[in-house]
């Protein structure tokens, strides 16, 4: 197969297809044997080289390209196309033992010792001097290689070294300040510093987030918003490289977004990707995961240009490495979460990694081919999912349609509710945004987790959870939007913070209080173990406050306790049909079901059968629904069109398996 650079901006003819593949850990006699498989599997790309750095340039300025010549060109020979990775992920050690000073260094001044990866400091001059003239080297060696198609920045850009605390970063994040603030007294006012004196006469004085736990939020959301930018700048450095050499091959690096913040910022990286590519892997405790995959894909497709596709970097066959205990995926869990990023907008569907190593830290991590090699029921489900994926191709390039519902999330938000004390330090940002998505997911809705920023148009309902920081831009447009006629449904712990991190006075929530009409004199935050009850019958744990109403309509009132008779949900009539609801209370899942159910008006997909997550792509011609079964019995509905992965004709009845998936072309429901 030949891939053209300009005619096809998607690195492969059809949905992207493999793994990691580390070669280096494998002798020759293994790389043929490899390219068996992945031909056998109908694997079409691989990431190749992420931690090759010492293997090429085995020492400073020596060169050893014989065995990735060789790699590269037998892949080529066999038509597996390449996302060839900058291997600047992995400093050598020469590097490290002549330059021990790019090591990042951690908030106690503790350096990080060699062994670990990303192991530089993102502010290092001397780490980026070396890393760019790897980058041209690999560029200049690789770029023109027909079967290069993609490139690949680093790995994980964050993780290892998200925030680095030594004196060169000090400087750095100094010089960030000066350019942010200006002058001292608009950074001592935006900060607070009166408090506890710690007022600044002189950037000079100004030092990172070290030490102890009694920091300014202030200053510390500042260093979370200065590392992701840090770690951003080299990005840009190594794309900048990448362009210049390959200016039509497109450039991206692997996110790991989620339901939690992460040390990136990801949805204000995501312009500056060519594809936005994700790694997703569900946790263990999880009970479920098929929501958290879900999540995932609902937040990916949202940080894309008009939902353009993205492409799932990397997520487990089965087992992770790195969890206290590592469940292995159940029959089918692997095909199921695979199809299920599909569905939500992935034309690219790749793992870590390509075949699972003997040694080192993540020895025991499933790959597509095991331990126990190819007869193994795991190889087999590889092999199946890969001809899933061809039979599929005709979904490459459409789009999920806007859903009718945004969910606000934003991983500055997210820090400022982490750092520093709260009235309730075991919640979550991550779980308090999840919680509401999952109302949503129950319903079929499709959803999209939007940045703040996102435009807000033709979505009916949009939910603003624990979006504890709000700066006024985004409380003006979410009132704008229910002056508009939309639903805004704002959740407990929304509005709290300005933009400084500083609260809002008047009441909480402060952003959205003359929007909602009801304003909270006072967080009442439960004990561990406590309950509450509203007087409609419902229940939660976690969370209550004292809420005072000017103008809104009460909906429901807690019922017993300190608290009884006054609101804990109230609703607010708006311009032309719009609402703004405020939701006081931690409450559990089946309430925020009966909320959005109450929200939403009901569809055809609002009813299926418990378990069955429907999923719809578009093209201008015709639909893709994904039917993704995640309950232990078979479901039967009704449907019409053509069933793609069993090549038959679905003409009202349609079965899908307990654990499978079934995806209709052109098919709608009835």
């Amino acid at each position: 197969m030949t891939w053209s650079h300009v005619d096809n901006p998607w690195p492969t003819g059809g949905l992207s297809y493999g793994a990691d593949y580390n070669p280096e850990q494998w002798d020759r006699d293994v790389w043929k044997e490899d390219v068996r498989l992945m031909t056998q599997a109908g694997v079409n790309l691989v990431s190749l080289g992420i931690f090759s750095w010492g293997l090429i340039e085995v020492a400073d300025g020596e060169y050893n390209w014989e065995w990735m010549d060789e790699i590269v060109g037998l892949l080529a020979s066999n038509g597996i196309a390449i996302d060839l990775a900058t291997p600047t992920a992995a400093p050598p050690g020469w590097l490290l033992a002549a330059h021990p000073d790019i090591r990042p260094v951690d908030h106690d001044m503790q350096p990080h010792w060699p062994g670990a990866r990303l192991g530089w400091c993102p502010s290092s001059p001397v780490f980026r001097t070396y890393a760019l003239r790897m980058v041209r080297a690999v560029a200049d060696r690789y770029g023109h290689r027909e079967h290069v198609v993609m490139w690949h920045v680093s790995n994980e850009l964050g993780g290892g070294n998200g925030r680095c605390y030594c004196d060169t970063s000090a400087a750095a994040f100094r010089d960030w300040l000066r350019h942010k603030y200006g002058s001292l007294d608009v950074l001592n006012k935006a900060w607070g510093t009166a408090f506890w004196g710690h007022t600044y006469r002189d950037f000079a004085h100004i030092l990172p987030p070290r030490g102890n736990d009694a920091k300014n939020p202030s200053l510390v959301l500042d260093f979370d918003r200065f590392s992701s930018d840090e770690l951003l700048a080299h990005y840009l450095a190594e794309r900048d490289v990448l362009k210049s050499v390959t200016p039509d091959l497109p450039v991206t690096t692997n996110f790991m977004a989620g339901a939690e913040p992460d040390v990136v910022d990801y949805p204000r990286w995501a312009r500056h990707m060519d594809i936005v590519a994700n790694d997703h892997y569900t946790r263990s405790p999880d009970p479920l995961p098929e929501q958290d995959v879900a999540f995932s894909g609902d937040r990916m497709r949202a940080m894309t240009t008009q939902r353009r596709p993205w492409m799932l970097m990397e997520h487990s066959t089965s087992a992770v490495s790195w969890q206290p205990r590592n469940r292995a995926k159940a029959p089918g869990e692997m095909i199921r979460n695979s199809l299920s990023h599909v569905g939500h907008g992935s034309d690219g569907i790749l793992f870590f990694q390509w075949r699972a190593s003997l040694a080192g830290a993540e020895q025991f991590h499933s790959a597509m081919v095991p331990h126990a090699g190819e007869d193994t029921d795991l190889y087999r489900d590889v092999c199946k999912l890969g001809e899933y994926l061809r039979r599929l191709a005709p979904v490459m390039g459409s789009r999920t349609p806007q859903g009718r519902v945004g969910i606000l999330f934003d991983d500055e938000a997210g820090w400022a509710m982490a750092k520093g004390v709260k009235p309730n330090n075991h919640l979550a940002y991550g779980r308090i945004v999840r919680d509401w998505h999952h109302a949503f997911w129950r319903l079929n809705e499709s959803i999209e987790v939007l940045s703040p920023w996102s435009d807000f148009t033709g979505y009916e309902v949009l939910v603003v959870p624990g979006l504890f920081l709000t700066d006024d831009d985004t409380a003006a447009r979410v009132s704008a939007f229910a002056e508009a006629g939309g639903t805004v449904v704002v959740g407990f712990l929304s509005g709290i913070v300005d933009e400084h991190d500083q609260v809002r006075p008047g009441g909480y929530p402060g952003a959205f209080r003359e929007l909602l009409g009801a304003w909270c004199e006072e967080f009442r935050p439960l004990q561990e173990g406590e309950t509450f009850t509203l007087d409609n019958g419902w229940s939660g744990t976690e969370w209550t406050e004292l809420v005072r109403v000017r103008d809104a309509e009460v909906i429901a009132r807690y019922s017993g306790g300190d608290l009884s008779g006054h609101p804990a949900i109230t609703s607010r009539a708006l311009g032309t049909g719009g609402r703004a609801v405020y939701v006081s209370a931690g409450l559990d899942s089946d309430a925020l079901l009966e909320i959005a159910r109450s929200l939403i008006r009901p569809t055809d997909l609002s009813d299926m059968p418990k378990g069955v997550e429907v999923l719809v792509r578009r093209n201008d011609e015709e639909a893709f629904t994904f039917f993704v079964n995640h309950a232990n019995n078979e479901a039967i509905i009704t449907a019409r069109g053509w069933e793609m992965l069993t090549d038959e004709l679905v003409n009202g009845e349609l079965h899908i398996p307990a654990g499978g998936v079934r995806v209709v072309r052109s098919g709608t429901l009835t």
